[in-house]
């Protein structure tokens, strides 16, 4: 990825999301049924729900077809819309790294690229996108302790590439909320968790970096159930997007209800937190005490 690469919008991700629902408010304006415009292009109507989720890929003859259905003439127009979705087709950055990314992650990576505003809460790990290098490793070797030595090294190289967005000349807003628990689990070793404590501080210092730490002393709170990500975009065409990870697979809420659901849980979230300039303070705090020289 380019450091300096700006628009919010950038990644295949969520070029087939603004494709897909440019598609979805010209069928509907044509009075077009999902199942009349998969038989158009002699598919179905899950395939036509998928594609205006953003879901799948596009080829250029289906949209095409469906341009001409929906009454789309003008020539800048239907060229403008076959441009994005010969666009959307391209790869992003993190396509080098299939032999060791599951699909249900590179979606993830997709969004992630192209938000503005990313919002996470974590109760195990530091988020990846703050991870120190050896930090990373380590969180990566607990989960796959038999890889191949170049292949743990890949995983971090994606990791460390992955932070890239956060240097770009217009990156996102990260707002992260971590549990203590988080903080004091040695993982790595002391030498490893002091680096990434130490970090974690210089993060803070950022503009568009906001850090806060739910103390112990807070007891229990709205999100006790486990780590979420909210992802915001800044296209109004796109909706905000929940994202959860499990072991071997991911889930993504998009649904209104869902999104006021976890919106008000990091909300609470944020109200149970130390406010963000006590952080440095409490990382420091924290090292001195577990991690001392």
């Amino acid at each position: 990825m380019d450091p300096g690469e700006g628009g919010a919008a950038s990644g295949p991700t969520v070029l087939r999301m603004l494709l897909g629902a440019q598609l979805r408010r010209l069928r509907e304006d044509a009075g077009v049924t999902r199942e009349g415009a998969g038989w158009e292009i002699r598919s179905s109507e899950s395939k036509i729900s998928r594609m205006e989720l953003g879901r799948v890929g596009f080829k250029e003859r289906d949209v095409a077809d469906l341009l001409t259905l929906y009454g789309v003439a003008a020539n800048e127009e239907r060229a403008a819309l076959l441009k994005l979705a010969r666009d959307a087709n391209s790869p992003g950055w993190w396509h080098r790294y299939g032999d060791v990314l599951p699909p249900w992650f590179q979606s993830y990576l997709g969004l992630e690229a192209a938000a503005a505003l990313i919002r996470t809460y974590e109760l195990q790990f530091v988020p990846g996108l703050l991870q120190t290098p050896e930090y990373a490793r380590a969180v990566i070797l607990l989960g796959h302790r038999g890889a191949a030595p170049e292949v743990i090294d890949r995983r971090v190289r994606l990791r460390m590439e992955r932070q890239e967005v956060l240097r770009r000349t217009r990156p996102p807003q990260l707002w992260a909320v971590v549990d203590e628990a988080t903080l004091r689990r040695p993982i790595g070793g002391p030498e490893v968790m002091r680096g990434q404590l130490d970090a974690l501080v210089e993060a803070t210092s950022s503009p568009h970096v906001r850090l806060q730490i739910v103390p112990f002393d807070a007891g229990g709170h709205a999100a006790a159930g486990g780590a979420f990500t909210i992802l915001r975009f800044s296209d109004p065409d796109l909706p905000d997007i929940v994202y959860i990870e499990q072991l071997t697979s991911a889930i993504y809420l998009d649904k209104r209800d869902d999104l006021d659901y976890y919106a008000l849980a990091m909300e609470r979230l944020c109200v149970a937190a130390a406010p963000p300039e006590r952080t440095p303070e409490l990382l420091g705090r924290i090292r001195d005490e577990l991690y001392p020289r």
